[in-house]
């Protein structure tokens, strides 16, 4: 079966039918009400009906009459443009959109372009990501840290691993005492959160002293202050695996638009020894 979705908005406490916008679009289309009406498969009388009823709700004019016929106002170009918006967001998408976390996104870079999948990639937090794909638009979402998939209860996918390693611009460190007192820069809504919780089993006294939205300016910082210190994923940059172990982790994969072939095809892909063997080259570990 095949579904296709009729959009109806509300404005102004007012709900207007799907009817209403598509006479304005063949209106704005035709530049003639009767021939709207004949696209439409509805008499002139109806269709006029439709724009007056909606006109006397908005308490303005939606239609003017000119010398080539009938015309949009500019508040119906407006009303007509919004509902142009929401419709565009239910068509089924030529370009799939994938979103997700820094560090997974960048992984499905490459996984994409080597499969041949037409897709756009967007970066951001797995917050973000997880609140675009809760608005229907996203079809494969991608997580850098697994707990936002057990917090909101999603049937994510394990595609890699990754971990997380010490980062600083002074000598290699090899024991994780070593980092007692140390100043680190977090990375907010990032796997960091296993880091600091090794680092409090341990006892390890420390002090988050800057924060950064994203992993690539925290590393800049650190380079260039090195009395900080952060911890990165191993996937983004090389440093000390002191706490490799503690800090592994999954990268995975949220399916959104299940009815899209293409999307179990992609999926399938990845799992394969081929798809594999390019997550390893990514830099990241395999999870077969």
């Amino acid at each position: 079966m095949k579904y296709y979705p009729k959009v109806s908005l509300i404005i102004e406490e007012h709900t207007f039918s799907y009817k209403l916008f598509e006479a304005l679009e063949n209106v704005s289309k035709t530049y003639s009400q009767r021939k709207a009406a004949q696209e439409l498969g509805v008499s002139h009388a109806v269709l006029n009906r439709r724009i007056k009823e909606a006109e006397e709700r908005f308490g303005f004019k939606l239609i003017v009459a000119t010398g080539a016929g009938s015309e949009l106002t500019d508040n119906a170009k407006e009303i007509l443009q919004k509902y142009r918006k929401y419709t565009h967001r239910l068509k089924d998408r030529e370009k799939l959109i994938i979103c997700g976390g820094y560090t997974s996104s960048r992984l499905m870079e490459t996984l994409t372009s080597k499969y041949g999948l037409n897709a756009a990639i967007y970066r951001t937090s797995d917050k973000n990501a997880i609140h675009l794909a809760s608005l229907d638009m996203v079809d494969i979402l991608t997580l850098d840290d697994p707990v936002h998939a057990f917090i909101q209860n999603l049937d994510f996918v394990p595609i890699a691993y990754d971990h997380l390693v010490l980062v600083s611009n002074v000598k290699k460190h090899h024991n994780i005492n070593e980092l007692n007192g140390k100043k680190f820069v977090e990375i907010i809504d990032s796997p960091q959160r296993l880091a600091w919780n090794t680092l409090d089993d341990n006892q390890i006294k420390y002090k988050l002293a800057d924060e950064f939205k994203l992993p690539y300016d925290a590393l800049r910082f650190v380079q260039k202050n090195p009395e900080f210190y952060t911890f990165i994923s191993s996937s983004l940059w090389e440093g000390s695996d002191i706490i490799k172990n503690e800090t592994r982790h999954i990268i995975s994969c949220v399916i959104c638009n299940k009815e899209d072939e293409r999307i179990n095809d992609f999926l399938n892909f990845i799992l394969t020894f081929k798809g594999q063997q390019l997550v390893e080259e990514c830099g990241f570990e395999s999870v077969r």
